[in-house]
Parts: C-alpha cells; sequence; structure tokens
C-alpha cells in the first residue's frame, strides 16, 4: 500500500509540473504569434491515450511517464522532423522568429518552474507557517546512531556550530556538512567545548545513507502508543508511562532503552517505569527480536519550539527566500557527484528514489512541499547546457546573439540527436542504480 501512495504522489506531482513546465513555452510560444503543433502531457510513441486538435494544436496524453512536451513548428527537437525545415521558414515558425524571442520561448518552462516553487514556498507558508525545534531548546543534547558515533558524536552533545555557522535547526548540521563543507563541528559535551573533525571518508557514508537523520534530538522515553503484538500491555504498561530502569539498570533516555533492549533479547527483565509521580516495576519476556512494541513521543512533545507565522504581505518575500535557498543548495550538490572522493555519483537516483522522497502516507503538505522541490530541481535540470535540453537550446540561441551567427540545421540536428543519447544515458544510469540498489 505504502507503494501505491509513494507511486501516486510521484505521478500526480510528476503531471504537474510537467504539464506547468511545458505550459511555459506554449504560452510563449503564442504571446510571440509562433504555431505549436503539439502539447502532451508524457511522451507517445507509437500512440496515445487521449488526443484532440483545437485550432492548429494538437492536445493529448502519451503512454510513458518521463516528461512531456510541445512540438513548435519550425524548431528541431526530439521530433527530429526534417521535412517542415526543407521548406522556407514562415512567419509562424519557430525558426522565423528573432533570436530574442526564441530565447524567452525557451525559458519559458523553467520560469515556470521557479515561479511555481516560489509560490508554493509561499502559500505552504502562509498556511502553515514554520515550526521547528532550536537546538538551545533540546535540552537533552544529541541522539546518535552507529554513522554519528564513527564521526565523533556521543549521545547527550549538544550542537554549537558547524564550520563558521552557528546552528539553529539541528537537520543544519548534516546540511552544513554536506553543501557548505563544514568540516569542524563544535559542542558542548560535559561542561567543555569540542571540536568533532569530519574526515572526507565520513562523507562518503553520509551520503550512502540517504539520511540527515544521522544525530536527532534526545529524548526521554515516555510510551505514546503501541504496535501489533506488542508484549507491553500484558505486563501492565500505559500510554504515558516513561521508562525509568531495566534490571535496575538507569535506562532514563530513548537510546538507553533501545542499547538495553537489544542486549536483553528473548529475556525476563524488571523493568521500571514512572506513571502520575509514582514509581512501578513490573517484569516481562522479551520477544527474541528485543523489540518492546511501543512507539516513544516525538521531540515536538517534549520541547519549545520556534513559530513562525507569516500573513499575505510577508509570505512571498519568505518563500521567495527559501526557494533561492532550495535552488542554490541543489546547485552545490552537484559537486558531490562528480568528486571521486565521496562517490557521489554512485546515489543519482531515478523515478524509484523520487517516489521514495514521498510520504507513505497522503500528506499534503508534504507532497506540496516536495513538488515545489521538485519544480525549482526540474528547472535547474533544464538549463543544464546539454542538447536537448532547454539549456542546450538556449545556449546555442546565445551563441547566435553574441556572434551573429546561428549554427546550421544540420549542427542542431546532430547536437540534438547526441544531447538525446546523452539524455538515455543518464536516465537508465540513474535508475539503473536505483535497481541495484534494491537487490542490494
Amino acid at each position: 500500500m505504502d507503494i501505491l501512495i509513494r507511486a501516486g504522489q510521484l505521478f500526480l506531482s510528476l503531471a504537474i509540473l510537467v504539464t506547468l513546465h511545458e505550459l511555459g513555452h506554449y504560452l510563449a510560444a503564442r504571446m510571440f504569434k509562433t504555431r505549436v503543433e503539439k502539447f502532451y502531457l508524457f511522451f507517445d510513441p507509437l500512440f496515445s491515450i487521449f488526443k484532440k486538435k483545437i485550432g492548429d494544436t494538437e492536445y493529448g496524453i502519451g503512454w510513458l511517464p518521463l516528461g512531456g512536451y510541445v512540438k513548435i513548428a519550425g524548431m528541431i527537437d526530439e521530433s527530429l522532423d526534417k521535412e517542415q525545415l526543407k521548406q522556407e521558414p514562415q512567419s509562424w515558425e519557430f525558426r522565423a522568429k528573432p533570436a530574442w524571442q526564441r530565447l524567452i520561448i525557451m525559458l519559458g518552462g523553467i520560469i515556470v518552474n521557479l515561479i511555481l516553487g516560489w509560490l508554493i514556498y509561499s502559500m505552504l507558508l502562509l498556511a502553515h507557517g514554520e515550526e521547528y525545534i532550536p537546538v538551545a531548546n533540546a535540552k537533552y543534547g544529541i541522539q546518535v546512531d552507529s554513522l554519528a558515533y564513527e564521526i565523533g558524536f556521543r549521545n547527550g552533545d549538544q550542537i554549537i556550530s558547524a564550520g563558521n555557522m552557528p546552528i539553529v535547526k539541528l537537520n543544519d548540521v548534516a546540511i552544513n556538512i554536506l553543501i557548505h563543507d563544514a568540516r569542524d563541528i563544535s559542542v558542548r559535551r560535559e561542561q567543555q567545548q569540542v571540536v568533532i573533525h569530519v574526515e572526507d571518508s565520513m562523507i562518503k557514508k553520509i551520503l550512502a545513507t540517504q539520511s540527515l537523520g544521522f544525530i536527532s534530538e534526545r529524548t526521554p522515553f515516555v510510551i505514546n502508543g503501541f504496535g501489533t503484538g506488542s508484549v507491553a500491555p500484558k505486563a501492565g504498561l500505559q500510554k504515558g508511562d516513561q521508562i525509568l530502569a531495566i534490571d535496575s539498570v538507569s535506562t532514563y533516555y530513548y537510546d538507553e532503552v533501545k542499547k538495553a533492549l537489544a542486549a536483553n533479547k528473548g529475556k525476563n527483565i524488571a523493568l521500571s517505569y514512572l506513571r502520575n509521580g509514582d514509581t512501578l516495576t513490573t517484569t516481562l519476556k522479551l520477544p527474541e527480536t528485543g523489540i518492546l512494541g511501543v512507539y516513544n513521543k516525538t521531540p515536538y512533545d517534549f520541547f519549545q519550539t520556534e513559530v513562525k507565522s507569516y500573513n499575505l504581505l510577508t509570505c512571498f518575500p519568505a518563500g521567495y527566500h527559501k526557494a533561492v535557498n532550495t535552488l542554490m543548495n541543489y546547485i552545490r550538490q552537484f559537486k558531490l557527484i562528480f568528486n571521486s572522493e565521496t562517490e557521489g555519483y554512485k546515489h543519482v537516483g531515478g523515478f524509484i528514489s523520487i517516489g521514495k522522497a514521498f510520504s507513505p502516507e497522503w500528506d499534503w503538505f508534504a507532497f506540496w512541499n516536495f513538488t515545489a522541490f521538485f519544480s525549482i530541481a526540474l528547472a535547474f535540470m533544464n538549463f543544464l547546457p546539454i542538447p536537448a535540453l532547454d539549456g542546450g537550446h538556449v545556449m546555442f540561441t546565445l551563441y547566435e546573439m553574441i556572434t551573429g551567427r546561428k549554427p546550421n540545421d544540420k549542427f542542431l540536428e546532430y547536437a540534438q540527436i547526441v544531447g538525446m543519447v546523452l539524455l538515455l544515458g543518464l536516465m537508465l544510469f540513474a535508475n539503473g542504480n536505483d535497481i541495484i540498489k534494491l537487490f542490494k
């Protein structure tokens, strides 16, 4: 069921973004009285699911959900329609328009994606604001997994800064390490300031986890619910009970409880807990998995959050700032792909990776938040100067505007073919990475 929900969100997000991207090209073309022969959501090799011709344009839905396209008359694109180019240019064709108009037509989709990301972020901020736990309010410090421990973090550390930047939100630690090259993390440990140096070899391991959550807020263990087949209710435990000790060993924090349970798999244990100010004890036998089958309360239940609210006047500047930061961080990530030390290329993902980024439950806030990010990422990807992408056409048009010489049609045709082969190779590589990860 999780797979279907994620696939549904991916399909809907892709449909929205592709349609609006192509609409950007379409509207720019029509603004300059350029004929658009086709407007398709998804590709339609051999046949289409739906098509209808209105005026000069055929509107349709293809069966291959890898993108979409508008076929603009007189333009060398993925259709490689050579017959039209053999005729004399007509006034309504792309090739008959001045370079500055062709440039705007090719930038239309990218501009729409950027504006869309900005508008979605603005509306999310207006509707929900921003809520987060400042690191200063996480009074128990951090909780670490095995990777964070290997890097040098310890349970209870309180984060101060990453590089020269003070840390406000805990997720900023990983972002600063990966994107801003912060290698020295200052923490407060047992009343002393300690500097943790992140070796380059650790970057590769952080990327391999595909998660920023190798450190999180440390919390007490307070039961918030029970899983199916949990042994806890039979032992008398209730929602709201706070675990204090296992076999007389203090286990006040979640990480301590988890470690103690793992060490006592299949054994009888004495578990002490706090209920309504009273300390009680019960005994139970742990399953061989060492899992108690209870849910802990979230950090948001323990710590005071910082809440920023926005109105119609403030949400748009804040949304713009968030969109720009998202774009800049996405651009900075590319250095990781080409870094042989971090082997970032191994973590380039395709549709499976994108699908996993969506929530396993249909959460509209999470859906629109990721769609905003996806829109900005698509804008950047389409701007890359690769023939067959918008950026390739922009590159050739700018060359024409600067030199006054237009590349000949045969060169553009060959460049389009090379670009299509390159894009197909990148798509196979990214989705191949996903498949390899599934088998691993």
